[in-house]
């Protein structure tokens, strides 16, 4: 059991680890000014109200236990959210709500927050949307994930430009998630079958909102140390590890959802890699019913949905037979009467069941285990009717059971103040959470002076960020004080600043606006219409292009010619993003055509006033 490290809070102010512990304070800022109250300091560096109370000595939590003003704002706090907890939203409202008992959202990352770094990239931010938008709409859902001991890597970039990847430890007293402990008191573990022995996953869990999201960790000292490392990085590890973490996600997942809420009736797989969850679902079907596995499975695929995100077929995880032989022999006689072998299980992670050479695709068990699959856009649903085209070998391309839905974000994450300002005098304080009837044409009201007076301070705001994040990456690589303060003047808050902030990868083409320096400067430096470029980005450690790609970027950056134009800015997070979104007025996209899903990062600009 982990210790929560929290000093003993007055009754007066106890609310306080309640609040603290909700991450809705992800999106909505209602209560930004309490926490900073409590510790300005703690606030301004983490915006994670957890650690702001971890932080803070008891005599300041006494004093504010006192303290009339403080008191009356934690009040009204507390009942701005009680009302948002009470209140039917949307969803609840509406006449379909009692036919969904339940969803059950399964993601290998999520990304809600700097202050729970458990993603990579935009799967991982989707995921985090997708819980904020069901927890604002009021679906019935929960989030199914992994906690990771590091997480993803941050980025420092050395002298001559080159990423190094750094693996901070996710200490779990220090983030905003509890264990999840049972009625009889105990902390809820789930043993998982592996070859020779049972592994414990404990449970954790994340509030965010209305929606609550369980986190599986292997971490525990009960566990042999290979297997306390299955959760120990996102995407880290070899075949094996990657394997085993699917497998903890999926079936360890589906375990969870069925004992903390038996009333779901929805499987929603975020991509491929939680699909061992249906065959998992379908054994549990088939011993609760007495049926054999593949009347479990036809029973439960009607409420299997797989979105698929990947717009290339070289993009599936995939794994080899023996593997998959190694760690899935649970399945093999375990339903009375069943004869269903390993030889079934694979046939169908492969197009030809026959083949003992072709590897297990994840994504095909996903299709073939759900009644409805789901591309991110209706490009990425065309061309992923054609990925999947040799699993139905006699259907026409255009039969092929793969419709769209095009990818959102969750706009209350993304707007800045100004822009929240504007939306909300326009079109109230319910414009996202509700039908948007008649907002176009109350946005559309609004005057220019006022959308062009957000825009000034949006990228002002972006300017004053970037000088301080520059001016500390000059610091920490050691450059001198004149080096430094040449941040002062890089970037200009009245010019016309395009940008973008993604995975630096050969398909999404990040360098193609340094392919004609001559042109670039022409375009920078225009006596008239004068533009500045703000960018940031990770390349996978293992993508040597994508690296060399962001090298190229520092490299113009450095220019004396550029300096005062360009700038990089290096670890790129959920943080970093939001202002970005917020600051820019121009928001880059050059994906190589088809290989980008549905790029939502540029719908986020939009909310901002940018294009």
């Amino acid at each position: 059991m982990v210790a929560l490290p929290l000093p003993t809070l007055p009754d007066a102010i106890s609310i306080l680890q309640s609040l603290s512990l909700d991450l809705r304070w992800t999106w909505s800022h209602e209560g930004d000014a309490l926490w900073s109250y409590v510790n300005e300091e703690l606030w301004e560096r983490t915006h994670n109200p957890w650690v702001v109370l971890q932080g803070t000595p008891g005599e300041r939590f006494k004093a504010l236990a006192c303290d009339r003003k403080f008191l009356d704002e934690l009040a009204g706090f507390v009942a701005v959210r009680e009302r948002y907890l009470k209140t039917p939203g949307w969803f609840r409202s509406s006449e379909h709500a009692s036919r969904l008992g339940g969803v059950a959202y399964f993601s290998m990352e999520f990304g809600l927050g700097a202050a729970l770094p458990l993603y990579a990239g935009g799967l991982g931010v989707l995921a985090g949307d997708f819980l904020k938008a069901a927890s604002d709409l009021d679906v019935p859902i929960v989030g199914i994930g992994l906690l990771y001991q590091e997480g993803y890597f941050r980025q420092v970039l050395d002298a001559s430009g080159a990423q190094q990847e750094f693996y901070p430890f996710n200490e779990p007293a220090a983030m905003p998630i509890e264990p999840v402990i049972l009625p009889e008191g105990g902390w809820l573990r789930i043993p998982l079958e592996m070859p020779g022995r049972v592994v414990l996953l404990r449970v954790w869990q994340a509030n965010v909102g209305r929606v609550k999201l369980y986190l599986l960790d292997s971490n525990d000292a009960l566990n042999g140390p290979p297997d306390r490392g299955i959760t120990a990085k996102l995407y880290g590890g070899g075949t094996e590890t990657r394997l085993m973490q699917e497998i903890v996600l999926g079936i360890g997942g589906w375990r969870v959802v069925k004992a903390l809420h038996p009333e779901i009736e929805v499987c929603h797989i975020n991509e491929g890699h939680a699909a061992f969850a249906i065959i998992e679902r379908a054994r549990q079907q088939a011993l609760k019913e007495n049926i054999d596995f593949w009347d479990g499975l036809w029973a439960t695929r009607a409420g299997n949905v797989f979105t698929t995100h990947t717009p290339v077929a070289a993009g599936f995880d995939r794994f080899p037979a023996d593997l998959l032989r190694k760690y899935l022999p649970y399945v093999e006689g375990s339903i009375a009467g069943d004869s269903l072998t390993l030889a079934d299980i694979l046939a169908l992670g492969r197009i030809n069941p026959d083949d003992e050479d072709e590897q297990f695709n994840m994504a095909y068990l996903a299709l073939r285990g759900s009644a409805t699959c789901v591309g991110v856009s209706r490009l990425h649903g065309e061309f992923s009717r054609r990925i999947f085209q040799p699993l139905f070998p006699r259907w026409p391309t255009c039969e092929v059971p793969v419709g769209h839905i095009t990818n959102g974000v969750h706009m209350p994450t993304w707007d800045s103040a100004e822009a929240d300002r504007i939306w909300t005098e326009a079109c109230g304080k319910e414009r996202w959470r509700s039908d948007p009837g008649t907002e176009v044409a109350n946005i559309a009201q609004v005057p220019d002076e006022n959308l062009w007076a957000m825009r000034n301070k949006s990228r002002e705001r972006l300017v004053h960020l970037a000088r301080r994040h520059l001016a500390t990456q000059l610091r920490e690589r050691g450059r001198d004080a004149e080096a430094v303060h040449t941040a002062d003047t890089a970037l200009d808050p009245n010019i016309l600043t395009i940008g973008f902030s993604r995975r630096f990868t050969e398909y999404k083409r990040t360098d193609i606006l340094l392919r004609d320096l001559d042109r670039l400067g022409r375009i920078l430096f225009n006596e008239n219409r004068p533009v500045q470029i703000v960018t940031s980005g990770k390349a996978h450690p293992a993508d040597t292009e994508g690296k060399d790609m962001i090298r190229s970027w520092i490299n113009v950056a450095r220019q004396p010619k550029f300096r005062q134009r360009v700038v990089f800015l290096e670890d790129y997070d959920i943080d970093l993003a939001q202002h970005l979104v917020q600051g820019v007025d121009v928001w880059i996209n050059t994906p190589r055509r088809p290989w980008e899903a549905c790029g939502t990062s540029g719908m986020k600009i939009l909310v901002n006033g940018g294009l």
